[in-house]
C-alpha cells in the first residue's frame, strides 16, 4: 500500500510558506536569546539544546498521539544526519546574534549548493554546466555578503557561511535516508539524538536561564517542529522544483522580524547579495525540475529546517 498524500500543489505551497514563517521566528528568538534582549545572552550552544530538546518533546508527543510505531533505523545515517545537523543550527544561531537575520538566512541558502558540490565525491554524481554556473553565481552572491573590504567584513558571516556548509553535508545524509523510512520517524530521531549530542555539548558553558529565556528557547523548539512538520508534509505533497521559489520566503520573514524586533533595516549589499543568492538557487531549483525522474532520486529545495 501507497503512502504517499495525494499530490495538492496549492496546499503544498501553503505549508512550505508556513514552515517559512516559522523558521524565521526561530532565527529570531535565537537572536534574541543570543543578546540581551532577554537577560543575559546564552551561548549558541545553549540555545541549540533548547531547540532539539522542546522540538523532541513536542514530536513525542505527535509520535504517542498517533500512536506511531517507530520501526528498526538506519543508525549511521541518523548520526551523520544529526550531527550535521546539530553543528549547522549551532553554528547559524551564534551568527545571527552578530549579523542581520537577512545576511544569515540569505547564506543559509548556499546548502544545497554545498550539497551538490559534496554530492561529486560522495555519492558520485555528476555536475553539468547549468548547475555549476548556478553554483558559481550563488557563491558569488555569498562573497558580497560577507563585504570583503577591511573596513566592512563581517567575521561573523563565517560562521553563517560554514553552517551552510555544514548543512550541505546533512543533505547527503537525507538523500540517502529519504524512501528508506517514514518522515515522521526522520524527525523523532533526528530530534532524539541531537537532543542527547546538545545536552552533552552544552555542560561546560550551562547557565541557568531566565524565566523568559525558558520561554522563548520552548518556543524556538517548538516552532521548529512546526516548521519541519509542515516541510515534510509540503515537500510530500508537490515536486520539488514547484515548492522551492516558496521557501524563499524565509528570507523575507527574517527581513520583517528583524526589522520589527531589533529595528534593522537591510542595506543595499544585503538586497544585492541576496538577489544574486537566491538567482543561483532558484536557477538549481529550475535545472532540478528538468532532470528526468531517473536523476532525481530524491526532492530537495534550497532551505531545509
Amino acid at each position: 500500500m501507497s503512502i504517499t498524500p495525494t499530490q495538492n500543489p496549492p496546499l503544498a505551497a501553503a505549508l512550505i510558506i508556513l514552515a517559512t514563517v516559522f523558521i524565521a521566528a526561530t532565527t529570531l528568538l535565537a537572536k534574541a536569546l543570543g543578546t540581551e534582549a532577554l537577560g543575559p545572552p546564552l551561548h549558541p550552544l545553549h540555545i541549540s539544546q533548547g531547540r532539539f530538546l522542546f522540538a523532541f518533546v513536542v514530536i513525542s508527543m505527535a509520535v504517542a498521539g498517533l500512536r506511531f510505531k517507530l520501526r528498526p533505523p538506519q543508525w549511521r545515517l541518523h548520526i551523520g544526519r544529526t550531527s550535521c545537523g546539530w553543528m549547522g543550527i549551532t553554528l547559524m544561531f551564534a551568527s545571527v546574534a552578530y549579523i542581520p537575520l537577512a545576511d544569515a538566512t540569505a547564506i543559509a541558502f548556499l546548502n544545497p549548493v554545498f550539497g551538490m558540490l559534496l554530492a561529486i565525491p560522495l555519492l558520485g554524481e555528476r555536475v553539468g554546466r547549468w548547475r555549476w554556473g548556478a553554483a558559481g553565481l550563488a557563491l558569488v552572491g555569498a562573497m558580497i555578503l560577507l563585504r570583503p573590504t577591511p573596513d566592512s567584513f563581517q567575521p561573523a558571516a563565517l560562521l553563517a557561511l560554514a553552517a551552510a556548509a555544514i548543512m550541505g553535508l546533512e543533505l547527503i545524509f537525507i538523500k540517502k535516508l529519504a524512501g528508506r523510512e517514514r518522515p515522521l520517524q526522520i524527525l523523532w530521531f533526528n530530534n532524539a539524538l541531537g537532543m542527547m549530542i546538545a545536552s552533552a555539548a552544552v555542560v561546560p558553558v550551562w547557565q541557568a536561564p531566565t524565566a523568559l529565556q525558558w520561554a522563548a528557547l520552548a518556543a524556538l523548539g517548538t516552532l521548529m517542529a512546526c516548521a519541519q512538520a509542515c516541510f515534510v508534509n509540503g515537500m510530500a505533497r508537490a515536486d520539488a522544483s514547484f515548492v522551492a521559489p516558496f521557501s524563499y520566503a524565509t528570507l523575507i520573514f527574517a527581513t520583517l522580524y528583524d526589522f520589527f524586533g531589533f529595528g534593522v533595516i537591510p542595506d543595499w549589499i544585503t538586497l544585492i547579495g541576496a538577489a544574486v543568492i537566491l538567482s543561483g538557487a532558484a536557477i538549481l531549483a529550475w535545472r532540478e525540475g528538468r532532470r528526468s525522474p531517473m536523476e532525481q532520486p530524491v526532492k530537495q529545495v534550497a532551505l531545509k529546517p
